[in-house]
């Protein structure tokens, strides 16, 4: 009789610090756009799950948001999902890049780690000489894995010994998910977060940082979504800066939210975006239990 291959599958945690790559290396392993991507540190604000099933194995990843010193409510609501993200992980990748050091935040962080530990270099496509060598020493001297693996997720380097290490880590079990699901969030999460992601990359200084996106309404048709979404920020004057001279600011982030939207959702997007005020909601549990914190 031929041997059934055995199944694997588990949950495979990803952290590290805020903007070393988590999310594009998630992305680039799924095969999806799930988590969003911005140059600016903290866009991930919540624990997303991604489901990439094959014949004989599941994992299950989890983004979660940067290892940071909370300085609101919203910060200690989001290491709560680095937290819970560890404790059920059966693996964990821990993701750095050239530029960073070694520091207390990373140490506490790691002692919770009591599942096989991936450490994995990113950037390395921006290192020059012996620059990804040398920094790779640096960390072998400071962090104990299981494995270490020097990779580029912008340029998809390496990628594949990422996936190999994990296989090798993962338990024997059945799948947790059905197959073909690709990811633990509902439709409206992803176009509040791709409406998010505009906001991070049209706005600066503080503002995309106290802005927040709500989906009210999405009515889905067999040729067309309905999607109507509040943008809340934490002052008046904000407001306007969202809105712009003449709601021009607000029709950009708009259109290009709109142009995502039907690109991931695979239909048409019919998007309506409105600006409210939500006094310092950061600071505030009512606030942060309304928006899934």
């Amino acid at each position: 009789m031929k041997e059934t291959p055995k199944h694997k599958a588990g949950f495979v945690s990803i952290i590290g610090k805020p903007n070393v790559g988590k999310s594009t290396l998630m992305n680039q392993m799924v095969g999806e756009k799930l988590s969003i991507i911005t140059s600016k540190a903290q866009t991930t604000r919540h624990r997303i799950m991604g489901i990439l099933s094959g014949e004989d194995f599941q994992i299950v990843y989890s983004d979660t948001p940067g290892i940071l010193k909370p300085e609101y409510a919203l910060h200690k609501s989001m290491m709560k999902f680095v937290s819970s993200s560890l404790s059920d992980a059966d693996v964990v990748l821990f993701v750095t890049d050239i530029y960073e050091l070694f520091d207390e935040s990373m140490a506490e962080a790691l002692e919770k780690v009591n599942v096989p530990l991936v450490f994995i270099l990113n950037k390395i496509d921006q290192a020059k000489g012996t620059g990804a060598e040398d920094k790779m020493t640096y960390w072998k001297e400071r962090v104990k894995a299981q494995s270490y693996v020097a990779i580029s997720a912008l340029e998809g380097v390496n990628i594949e010994n990422v996936f190999k290490e994990i296989i090798n880590n993962l338990p024997e079990h059945p799948g947790y998910f059905p197959k073909d699901q690709l990811t633990d969030k509902p439709e409206r999460f992803f176009a509040a977060e791709i409406l998010r992601e505009k906001i991070f990359t049209n706005y600066k200084k503080e503002v995309p940082y106290s802005t927040e996106v709500e989906i009210t309404e999405f009515l889905e048709s067999e040729t067309i979504i309905r999607i109507r979404a509040d943008i809340y920020v934490e002052r008046n004057s904000q407001k306007g800066i969202v809105i712009g001279h003449k709601g021009e600011a607000l029709k950009k982030v708009g259109i290009e939210s709109r142009i995502d939207m039907e690109k991931f959702f695979g239909k048409q997007v019919h998007l309506e975006t409105f600006v409210k005020v939500a006094e310092n909601w950061r600071k505030k549990e009512i606030n942060l239990k309304r928006f899934g914190y």
